[in-house]
């Protein structure tokens, strides 16, 4: 897949439909519009970087379910073609419709766009799906509006599916996610607490925004041997008086050493919320509870197709 920084290279666009979007967290809605521009050309997609959110109120702007390295990944095993990943700024949301509309079609060259129903665009979000589709059509081009995709009667939406995980409730993320939501991240040196309570544990530093709510969930992991099974904890552990708010992932059936290693943290279900236990031996047992769920939760999963 071709990562460009602006809409000048028209041969590198020759012949692509462009879906437009913010695309955090590649669901599935979002792949409804790139397989909507795969039937109009060469499918790919506009974006921004970093998240509008972010420069226009920034103490307002969403937490991002995919940074912008995962959310290309997703993009591309999505199969898009080519991704234009336009820096955004104050100047540029100053950009009129018009302007916006000239840059596509005209400099771009670009013959088709694809967009959902409520999209909009340029200053003060002046342009609408009804002035993109105008300008479109005097210029010989065609604007596709893809209507939202509902999942069991909800709509997937990358607000929605933040919610969703700030809940901790990850499988309803999962399906409207199409996938289920992760983190990747370092494993760096913890306390050493869980060794020696007898659940080892990677402490992973995570690269993402979103966390889960605090609790302890069925995960998978990847590591540079592969996919592993475990139960990882989201909290701040308060049996032992914490306050920091670590991820911590305990590997089912392995021993080794991860530390330094990048590793992907897929969240399947939530067990449990985080709580405080009276005494160190409730909080194992409870552990070896939760890692017995977590290897039916694996199971379960694994089984499905």
């Amino acid at each position: 897949m071709k990562v460009l920084h602006s809409l000048e290279d028209a041969r590198a666009l020759a012949g692509v439909a462009l879906a437009l979007g913010n695309f955090d967290g590649v669901h599935l809605g979002h792949r409804a519009l790139f397989k909507e521009a795969s039937e109009h050309g060469r499918p790919g997609a506009l974006t921004f970087e970093p998240h509008p959110g972010k420069v226009l109120q920034p103490e307002l702007a969403p937490r991002l379910i995919t940074p912008l390295p995962r959310k290309l990944q997703l993009m591309e095993a999505a199969g898009l073609e080519v991704v234009v990943v336009l820096p955004f700024s104050l100047a540029f949301a100053r950009t009129p419709a018009r302007d916006f509309e000239a840059l596509l079609f005209d400099r771009a060259g670009i013959r088709a766009v694809v967009v959902g129903r409520d999209y909009t665009y340029g200053a003060q979000r002046a342009g609408t799906v009804a002035t993109l589709g105008e300008a479109a059509l005097r210029r010989g081009a065609v604007v596709a509006v893809v209507e939202p995709l509902t999942v069991g009667g909800v709509v997937a939406s990358s607000s929605r599916i933040r919610e969703y995980i700030l809940e901790g409730r990850v499988s309803a993320a999962r399906a409207l996610l199409g996938r289920p939501f992760d983190l990747d991240g370092v494993v760096v040196k913890g306390d050493g607490r869980g060794r020696s309570i007898g659940w080892p544990t990677a402490n992973v530093d995570t690269h993402g925004e979103l966390l889960p709510a605090s609790g302890v969930y069925a995960v998978r992991v990847r590591t540079g041997e592969g996919w592993r099974g475990g139960a990882a904890n989201i909290g701040t552990k308060p049996t032992f008086g914490g306050s920091a708010v670590t991820v911590e992932v305990h590997l089912l059936d392995w021993s080794g050493d991860l530390y330094g290693q990048e590793v992907r943290v897929e969240f399947l279900e939530r067990l449990r919320p985080e709580r405080r236990f009276a005494s160190v031996s409730e909080l194992t047992a409870q552990i070896q509870r939760d890692v017995e769920e977590a290897r039916v939760v694996l199971a379960r999963t694994s089984a499905v197709p």
